[in-house]
Parts: structure tokens; sequence; C-alpha cells
């Protein structure tokens, strides 16, 4: 059993440091709460006390990844990805959570969540973190990642480093492919400062005091995101220079007469967030589309400038774009750190990449003259991606797509990626006259644009193309195919935790399951039926679908748990997720932890649930794996009495999953299947001790070592042990999976023999 005084965690929280401390640095403080000599049950679930900040929990979350990117035990190369990520992700961040509560800061919206910050409270705890965070990430970049690029050959070059034949070529290239593109712009009355794009990047140029005009001192010069950032110097092997460097040299060409006091690039993030009101849109796609165009002129969130830019040059910036001080950034670096990855393309010592490794065909499904729908009517196919391959997925609608025997194809189409093979697939469908629908998601966050021009794309192909339900986005990952057989219809059904896209199935954690279950067959039909034409099921036999009740039954499975627990002394529940934070939902976890109920929680993001709290939560334990793959997957288990109940899902335990997203979650009953994920899957990833954190009472996040924690004394990185799992599982002689380490000591069973009858 985890307690909070096991391997060092803390008994007591007495405050927060508001200094930075390991693994998460300048946490929101915390009042008192009771130590393990006072352990009474806590009567009041709902204390602000009790909850952690979401954003501030999203924060940790990047710090984890920037942790990847800082640690010297992952190989060289692949800490830049993780800057580049980190990066990303504080870009999103900003775009819409931060730009969320600066509006509620500018209308007056004083509403606190349940850990009772305030807007203001929360955007000034933000900015210490990020701000903390940057210069971490540029450390990590200048002290770490490109000595180690210089070192594999390939070299980033300032103005300063340039050779004289290398300043020959800048020069050269400067005047045939740049000049004619740029734009440079003057300040003044008559030219007010530009709108800038969104993420663009600029130079901003400080002119001297003997410009012409008293009132002329500042310009400013779009780097023009059509030409390649990264600009090769031929002839002096690998090295690279910075576009807006080859710019900076020239800039007092672009300005001819005035004298130039300074040049540094600088960066504006916007509010990126759509507002739409559906009720009003007569056409949602056209809506959508216009406010897509509409957005890039949102108000600026942050500033990234030049460590070495002039101060006034930043207080101009920061009165033009209408920030505060606050919202300045000055990283000692290139800024956008993605904008580096092409850099390494160019190098091929494996050494210094993760070993490559290609997702495999489980043996079931490698036979290419194997019947897909046969096989899956004999039983229920589950796939663990990105181990085993998406391609089956694929194949399933490339099948269905072709085969005279098929009627109807059904999906929803949430985040497909570009040239999607499964998009090509339907329009062929419907071609070839089949009955086909796609259910594509317009508002699905940053792929808007991608998705209104494959709605076009599959309506011109004759696909009969809805947007869902007003004012919900429709999250779910559904596949329905009916096919005509000797029998009648049948109903083939696929059902996945993550998107129908190819390429990010190469890098997220997610499972699949293919089943021709009448139940669940029925059950699609009707989600189809309730997306297409509001018709709701009077009920439904096998799912749970959000925003009609699946907050309720997740509240009502924790419950029955807690109540099995008060009669018996035994409750179990293990749930993976990517985010939690519904208030309800965590008070249901608190009641369960109090009546005994052990809960193992793997929260790759946002947790706003504290851990270890005597009289709270002692019973609960939340670990993060934060490793080469994204893990994205969903799975819910429940002991239920000895039933040992699965469920799989595309919704994390989330206000907006709840209420505001179109949502499913199904049962798993194929026996073998169950037993796999509960004993491979979930066993595999409990009793990670390389790459997993635990979350501790006061917020912070510390890495689990081996033997710490519960989990075993050898060295256990569950994604590594999946790939060696999937890589001995696709070869004939090896069918038979490796059992995982124990890792439920709660469950007080012994280790019996792989048996499908088990899972009862």
């Amino acid at each position: 059993m985890y307690s909070p005084g096991m391997d060092g965690a803390p008994t007591s929280i007495a405050a927060i440091p508001a200094t930075p401390s390991q693994g998460s640095s300048l946490v929101a403080p915390l009042a008192v709460v009771p130590s393990s000599e006072t352990a009474a049950p806590v009567q009041s679930l709902s204390d602000s006390r009790w909850f952690i900040n979401r954003e501030l929990s999203w924060i940790a979350f990047n710090e984890r990844v920037l942790e990847e990117a800082c640690d010297p035990t992952v190989p060289a190369l692949e800490r830049l990805k993780f800057l580049a990520i980190t990066s990303s992700n504080l870009d999103e961040f900003f775009m819409i959570r931060v730009a969320g509560l600066k509006s509620q800061l500018s209308g007056h919206v004083e509403e606190s969540g349940p850990d009772a910050l305030s807007p203001g409270e929360q955007l000034h705890l933000i900015s210490l973190r990020c701000h903390e965070m940057v210069g971490r990430q540029y450390r990590a970049l200048l002290g770490d990642v490109l000595p180690n690029l210089e070192r594999a050959g390939v070299r980033l070059l300032g103005l300063q480093q340039l050779s004289a034949g290398a300043a020959a070529f800048v020069n050269e290239y400067f005047w045939r492919e740049v000049f004619p593109v740029l734009t440079p712009i003057a300040l003044d009355p008559g030219h007010p400062f530009p709108h800038l794009r969104n993420k663009s990047l600029n130079l901003a140029v400080r002119f001297g005091p003997a410009s012409p005009g008293a009132r002329l001192r500042y310009g400013v010069v779009p780097v023009p995101s059509v030409l390649p950032r990264l600009v090769e110097i031929p002839n002096h092997g690998r090295c690279f220079a910075l576009l807006e460097d080859v710019i900076a040299r020239h800039v007092a060409q672009l300005f001819p007469g005035m004298p130039i006091d300074g040049c540094w690039p600088f960066r504006v993030t916007r509010n990126w967030d759509l507002s739409i009101d559906e009720e009003e849109a007569e056409d949602l796609l056209v809506t959508i589309e216009r406010e897509v165009r509409r957005r890039d002129r949102g108000s600026a969130v942050r500033l990234e400038i030049a460590a070495g830019a002039e101060q006034p040059m930043v207080d101009y910036l920061v009165r033009a774009l209408n920030l505060g001080a606050a919202d300045v950034y000055r990283p000692e670096g290139p800024l956008n750190i993605p904008d580096l990855l092409p850099l390494l393309g160019r190098i091929e010592q494996k050494e210094l990449h993760d070993e490559p490794f290609t997702p495999v065909i489980p043996p079931q499904l490698g036979d290419a003259e194997r019947d897909l729908f046969r096989l899956i009517r004999e039983r229920d196919v589950l796939l663990h991606h990105p181990y085993e391959s998406f391609d089956p997925v694929v194949s399933f609608v490339e099948a269905a797509a072709d085969d005279p025997s098929v009627l109807a194809i059904k999906m929803t189409l949430y985040r497909t990626g570009k040239d999607s093979p499964i998009v090509r697939a339907l329009q062929r469908a419907a071609e070839n006259g089949k009955q086909v629908t796609a259910l594509v998601e317009l508002k699905a966050r940053m792929d808007e644009e991608a998705n209104i021009v494959w709605a076009r794309a599959l309506e011109q192909a004759g696909v009969h193309v809805v947007y869902g339900l007003i004012g919900y986005k429709t999250h779910s990952k559904v596949a329905l195919v009916v096919r005509r057989e000797a029998g009648g219809l049948r109903r083939y059904v696929h059902l996945g935790t993550g998107n129908y896209n190819p390429a990010t199935a190469r890098i997220y954690s997610d499972l699949s399951l293919f089943t021709a279950k009448d139940e669940f067959g029925a059950d699609a039909t009707s989600l189809f039926n309730l997306l297409t034409g509001y018709s709701k099921p009077l009920a439904w036999k096998k799912f749970r679908v959000a925003p009609m009740g699946l907050k309720n039954a997740v509240l009502e499975l924790i419950d029955r748990e807690t109540q099995i627990a008060k009669e018996t002394g035994k409750g179990r529940i293990i749930a993976k997720m990517n985010a939690l934070s519904e208030p309800d939902a965590i008070k249901a976890l608190y009641r369960a932890s109090q009546a005994g109920v052990q809960i193992d929680l793997i929260v790759r993001g946002i947790c706003s649930l504290r851990p270890g709290i005597p009289g709270l939560s002692e019973r609960i334990k939340v670990i993060s794996i934060v490793d080469r793959f994204l893990e994205h997957s969903r799975i819910w288990y429940f002991e239920a009495g000895g039933k040992r109940e699965l469920y799989l899902s595309s919704a994390d335990w989330m206000q907006r999953n709840f209420v505001r997203r179109v949502e499913i979650v199904f049962p798993v009953e194929d026996a073998s299947v169950k037993e796999r994920i509960f004993d491979e899957i979930l066993g595999t990833q409990m009793g990670d001790n390389v790459k997993a954190r635990i979350l501790c009472p006061d917020g912070r996040y510390e890495r689990i070592a081996p033997g710490t924690h519960g989990t075993g004394l050898t060295p256990l990185r569950s994604q590594e042990r999946f790939m060696a799992l999937a890589r001995r599982a696709a070869t004939p002689e090896a069918q038979a999976a490796v059992a995982s380490p124990d890792v439920f000591p709660s469950t007080q069973r012994r280790r019996e023999p792989r048996r499908k009858k088990r899972m009862g």
C-alpha cells in the first residue's frame, strides 16, 4: 500500500516555499494541512487547499518535458526535440490559456476555480514559473544541445563567426534571395505600428538620434516565413546562419541614410482562440473559416525579444503591443527553438538519436491474405500504438471502401493529418457508391483550417459531411462499417483512444479496439444517428456518452467502489488519462480514499488532485510518465467486488470532456484483451521506475528511482518494455507475452499463470 511517508515523501505540509525546488518550481502557497498524527478524515472536500491550480499543474507537466531535454541519459540530439516540444507547448499555452485569463482580467471577471486563485493571481504565478522555465530551457540549449551539435559537425554561426568566404556568400544570398521579399517598415505617425502575425519572427530596429525627422525612432522588418530560417553556408562543412542574422547584417541597406543604433529579433504571441456563436451561424463551415482568418488579429499576450535588446526598444514594443513588463521574455539564444529541428536531419551518428523503432504488425494481422472482417468477427482485436502499427486501422477503412459487400461507412474525424489515407479511402468509398458519412470536427483546436479543407474535399467526393451537435466538440473516435453477409447485415466497429491520424499514431501511445459484437454495433449506430439527426436513443447498451450522462457514470463507478470498500474493506481503482481536473470527480476520489479504496492514477499532464494527504488522499498515488512517445490512452479499471471491470475512453476527467464534448467510454469484455491491458499495459506502467514521476502533496513531481514508491529494484522503462514486447510478439516463434512485474500489492493476490478465465 502506498503511504505518504514512504521513500521520503512528506507526511505533512506546513507551507510551500516560494523559491525553486527540485522537480518543479515556484509553486502556489498552500496552507497547513493535517499531519499524520492528526489524520482524522477531512470533512470539507471543497476546501481550496485540496486542489492544485490547473494552469500551474500544466506548467509542471511542461517542466517534466524540459527535464527530458536536460537529462544526460537521453540521446544528445533527442534533447533538442524535447526543447522544441517545450517551446511549442508554451506557444499554445499562451495563445489559449493565458489569453483566456487576460480576457477575464480585462473583463473584470474575478471568478475563481476550486483552488480559489483569481485570474490576476494565476497570471502572476504563471509569469514567475514560465520565466524560470524559459531560463532553464535556454541554458540547456546553449550549454548542452548546441555544443553537442557542434561536436557532431553541425554549427550554427553568429554574425561575428563568419569567415570572409562565408560573409561573401551571406551577402550574395541576401541580395539574391532575401532582399526582394522584405518589407522594411519605418514607424512614425504616418506609419503606425503594424499588426504582426501571430508567432511571426521580426526584427526591431532602433534609429540613432541623428535620424532625419525628430519623430522617426523605430522600425520593424518582418522576417519572411516563406524563406528557410536556416541558411546553409556552402563549402564550410555543415554550417548554418539564421535568416534573421542575415537580414540584420544588412539592415542599414534597408533604411538608407538612417543611422542604426541597434537591431534585435522579436516574436509576438497572440490570442488564438475562436469566438463562435454556433446558434447564430447559418453555415458553420463558412463561419469558422471566417473566424480562423480573423483570429490572426487577436490581442498580443506575450513578447519574446533577444536578451541583448536595449530597454528603450523593449519599452516601445511593450507599449505598442499593450503588454506589461511581466509579459516580456528575453531568452539568451535563437527565438522559436522548433525552427532548429531540421539540423537533426544532417546528423547521422546513431548514438546521438533514439534507437530506431518501426511499429510492428501483430502476427494475427500479418497475413495479407487474411480476411480482416473474418478475424474481427471471430474475436475482438486490440492494438497498442505506436508499438503496434496503425496500418490495420487504415486497412480496415480501405478494405471497407473497396469491398462490394460493404454498404455503409461512418466515421468521426477530429485530427487526421496531412494527405490522410483514411480520408482518401472515404472519398473512394463514396465514389464506389457506398453510403459514407463523416463527422468532421471543425473546431479541433489548431486543426481548424486543415479540417475545413478535408470537409470540402469529402463533400466534393459525395461523402455526407456533418459537423456534429451545436455547442459541442465531437472528440470521440469511432468508425462503423455495415456489411452484407450470409446471415444478414453485420456491423463492424473500430473504437479508439486516439485520432485517426497515421502520423501521430507513430508517436502517441493509444489503444484501438475492433469488435463485431452486436451491442457495440447498435451503440455505434445510435451515436451516429445522434450526431446526424439529434435522435437520442432510449438507452445505451454498452457505451456511456458525454454530454449525456458520462460524468454521472464516472461518479457512480467511483461511488460504487467506495461503497464496496466500506462494506468489505477492499476496493481498487486504476485510471490512466491525460488530465484530471473535474472537481466532482476529484472529490469522489477523495471519498473513495477515505473509505479505504486503493487508487493509482497515471496522469500525463494536468492533475488538480493532491495525493498523499492524511485523512483525505493517503491511499491515492499519482504518477506521470514522460518519455519518447506521448502518453495518450485513457484506461479505467475498477475492482468492482471481484468483477474487475475495464473501460477505454476518448475522454479525460475534465469539465470540458464531461460537459462540452461528445465523448464515449466503452467496456472491454474479451477476457484475453482485458488481461493484456491490465497486466501488460497498466502493470508495466505502474512499475515504471525510469521515466515515471510521482506527484507529491505540495504539487511537486519527483522522479521515481528503482526500489522506491513500491517499484522493483530492477530498472523498468515502460515504453522500452513495450517496444521489446512488440518486437518479440511479431516473431512467429515468440507468441507468448512476457509477464509484467506484479505492481498491484494492494490486491493481495499471488501472481498466477496467464489464463483467460482469470478475468471472469
